[in-house]
């Protein structure tokens, strides 16, 4: 008897493992979803810091993905790398 219950657990076990295999793979092929329309804002994370004063910002909205770097000192900011968080 303990035999058909491990068997029976075994093949519930491979059917769940196939099944849960082809979703991930069918995830992977899915396209990305479309851009947002012209003027909306996007998500992004830049930070930049005045070379004059040091002051630094973060960016986090922007009507598009590469926006021109802000203006403070009557200099453009320079962008800094990312800090890992």
């Amino acid at each position: 008897m303990s035999t058909v219950i491990w068997v029976s657990f075994g093949v519930l076990f491979g059917v769940v493992l196939w099944k849960s295999g082809i979703a991930m793979l069918r995830s992977m092929t899915s396209m990305p979803p479309a851009p947002p329309p012209s003027g909306e804002m996007r998500k992004i994370n830049r930070r930049y810091r005045c070379d004059v004063c040091g002051v630094e910002l973060k960016l986090l909205l922007a009507p598009d993905e590469d926006p021109p770097p802000p203006k403070h000192c009557l200099e453009d900011m320079v962008e800094v790398a990312p800090t890992f968080e």
